[in-house]
């Protein structure tokens, strides 16, 4: 935990469950009380803690569910607050109503401290990594890693070790990943790292440009090389020399080029279009792709050579939905940012909206999350921000999953991702994912899980 403690607030009208909490989470965080939904309300407002643990039968005279009552009224006082249902037995539908509404979990009477504690802690972490986000200048914080990268997931922690290792060496390095997954700042991020890093940084889409001219961008052209070419053109090795040269679908390149790009890759010269002088540049190559290289390789569309000569270092982006633990604290740092840009700052997303962007399957990736965000700033007249506002379709059907599909949806997802990692062998998969394969062979049989054709 942090030096700066999470404030807690315990909301619960049997005094010996209040001090039974407090006493076994004040070593860990500020702890504040509250006996009746009114002193729960005020309170909140006053020291606006991070995480509510709060009764749902907070009185007898109250129905049995005055904390369900107060729930959204939490919720409104700070829209960020992370709230834990604490409920009896009996009470598990109001629990899962309870999370519809916003909380973020529940546990069920008796209470068992242990569990609780680890509840109260995932619920103080992601409160924590989402006032992070927000804040101004996170470039070098506990999660982000790297300038206007945000990720604390075990995937994106394993990219950005990958990049601080690579970055000071002058190898080529090839990132892949789906379009939308942030391959060009991850390539700024090794950029930004290197001895070159005070150098050009240039980049050029290759598959963005027609054929017939992308040879004379890469490599320029002498005057008079073909019509229209009344001047001598510099091209982007060049003028990305003694710095690095961001080559992005590098897939798309014609067999041409990639032979000229193989030669500079092996003897670092180049040639302009028309012209006949060898020239030597220093340039670092970095190239990102969309495409199974390998599989371009497979169907002669990708030269094997050229193929090996950029694998040397392989960056792996992996998609947003493999990045279930990132997807609130992106979309709230967006929020934040776009918010600021149309002095909206006191914008937030709604319970059912925040859940819209935990379960949606995001093919687009973060491009397609910072388009919905932006759009949903501009165009909404309220402070809260719903599922409709950023076009999710059917959007009010979203809200009746339960807790158990939810959890059950994430955990399947999770399995299946580690087994793409692991090339489908079941046990690096359960070494991957801290289990043993005879635990991850009933989750593959519990979730129907089999290798795609």
């Amino acid at each position: 935990m942090s030096n700066d403690r999470s404030t807690i607030l315990i909301v619960d009208d049997e005094a010996s469950i209040r001090n039974l909490l407090a006493l076994s989470l004040e070593d860990r965080y500020k702890i504040e009380t509250a006996a009746t939904a009114d002193e729960a309300l005020a309170k909140a407002r006053e020291v606006r803690p991070q995480v509510v643990l709060l009764d749902i039968a907070l009185s007898p005279y109250g129905g049995g569910q005055e904390g369900l009552e107060i729930l959204p009224k939490l919720i409104d006082i700070d829209p960020k607050v992370k709230v834990v249902m604490v409920t009896g037995n009996t009470e598990r539908a109001n629990a899962l109503a309870a999370i519809r509404d916003g909380a973020i979990d529940f546990y069920a009477k008796p209470i068992d401290l242990s569990d609780l504690k680890v509840i109260v802690d995932r619920a103080a972490y992601i409160r924590s990594l989402e006032d992070e986000s927000l804040r101004p200048n996170t470039s070098e914080d506990q999660y982000t890693g790297f300038s206007n990268i945000i990720g604390h997931s075990p995937r994106m922690l394993k990219v950005f070790r990958l990049v601080e290792t690579v970055a000071p060496t002058p190898y080529t390095v090839l990132i892949s990943g789906e379009s939308g997954t942030g391959k060009e700042l991850i390539a700024k991020a090794i950029h930004s790292r290197s001895e070159r890093s005070d150098k050009a940084f240039i980049t050029i889409n290759c598959g963005a440009i027609p054929e017939n001219l992308l040879e004379s961008e890469l490599f320029g052209h002498e005057k008079g090389a073909f019509t229209d070419a009344f001047a001598q053109k510099i091209g982007k090795f060049e003028l990305a020399d003694k710095g690095t040269l961001f080559l992005d679908e590098i897939g798309e390149l014609s067999l041409a080029l990639q032979v000229k790009l193989l030669r500079f890759l092996q003897d670092r010269i180049i040639e302009r279009v028309g012209g006949k002088a060898v020239i030597q540049v220093d340039v670092r190559i970095i190239a990102a792709t969309n495409r199974s290289l390998s599989e371009e390789v497979e169907e002669k569309r990708f030269r094997e050579d050229l193929y090996y000569r950029l694998t040397v270092i392989n960056v792996d982006l992996p998609p947003l939905r493999e990045r279930e633990d990132d997807v609130a604290i992106i979309a709230n740092y967006l929020l934040g940012v776009y918010g600021s840009e149309n002095a909206k700052t006191n914008l937030n997303f709604s319970p059912s909206a925040l859940q819209r962007i935990r379960s949606y399957n995001w093919p687009g990736n973060i491009r397609e999350l910072e388009n919905r965000i932006k759009r949903a700033v501009i165009l909404s007249g309220s402070h809260r921000l719903t599922p409709e506002d950023l076009a999710f379709e059917g959007a009010s059907g979203a809200e009746q999953k339960s807790l158990l599909q939810v959890r059950e949806e994430a955990e399947s997802n999770h399995i299946r991702a580690a087994l793409v990692r692991n090339s489908w062998n079941v046990s690096k998969a359960a070494r991957d994912l801290g289990t043993s394969r005879t635990t991850l062979y009933d989750l593959l049989e519990k979730y129907k899980i089999i290798k795609d054709k």
